[in-house]
């Protein structure tokens, strides 16, 4: 049976996920539980009209940072673009909620979890890669830093290959500042082509453990400026 979640931000064990990779559901999203959830390897997903529902998918999908592969036409394309970090954070969202995805109805990213993040991004523990062309915002992502690990959550496009150059930047950062790996969450084809591989939640657990605690570099996430591509 699921466990539906009270006061307390206690979340069950994610190896009792049931068969579709649902914890728990209930609760909120009070800063304090939602980064304990990401901390724990658990994420909410949910669409309007359901309860929050707190995942941990067996199979995980996650990009070790070495793995990641930089097409040469990808390369071609990168120096068209800006990248910033963190200037449009709460837009970034909008943006990945709006964004039209074949297959899907509407978004699971609603009000209440947009507000939930734009708290976490204050607080220094949620990120966005932005994208420009032409002084406009045309691609980027967003996610969750949990000590050497990036969960990753959305990403959107409105310019080709704007999602990818901004996520190509996003690993050569990570790099440099210390992190370990990327966690995609839910398999899809487009990360396995840049390198993301699916594992057994055993596996990632181990991997998170040991990681969530590290700390990386001082100048992590200290981006607020443009930074220009060659």
């Amino acid at each position: 049976m699921i466990k539906k979640l009270d006061y307390r931000h206690d979340f069950p064990h994610p190896n009792e996920a049931n068969d579709d990779g649902i914890v728990a559901f209930g609760g909120d999203l009070n800063p304090t539980r939602l980064y304990k959830a990401y901390r724990e390897g658990i994420f909410p997903w949910y669409t309007i009209g359901d309860p929050i529902l707190w995942w941990s998918p067996d199979p995980r999908l996650i990009l070790h940072l070495d793995d990641f592969k930089l097409r040469k036409s990808l390369k071609k394309r990168m120096k068209h673009f800006e990248i910033r970090f963190d200037t449009q954070f709460e837009q970034v969202l909008k943006e990945c909620a709006a964004i039209h995805r074949p297959g899907q109805k509407g978004t699971w990213l609603q009000p209440d979890l947009i507000e939930a993040m734009s708290e976490l991004h204050a607080l220094g523990k949620a990120h966005s890669i932005e994208a420009y062309y032409e002084g406009e915002l045309v691609g980027g992502l967003y996610g969750i830093s949990v000590g050497a690990i990036f969960c990753g959550e959305s990403m959107f496009a409105k310019k080709n290959d704007a999602s990818k150059v901004a996520f190509a930047v996003l690993v050569e950062k990570l790099k440099e500042w210390g992190y370990a790996f990327i966690d995609a969450q839910v398999p899809t084809g487009h990360l396995k082509s840049l390198g993301a591989i699916e594992v057994y939640r055993d596996y990632f657990l181990e991997l998170l453990h040991k990681n969530r605690d590290v700390c990386v570099a001082d100048e992590a996430w200290k981006i607020y400026g443009s930074l220009k591509l060659t």
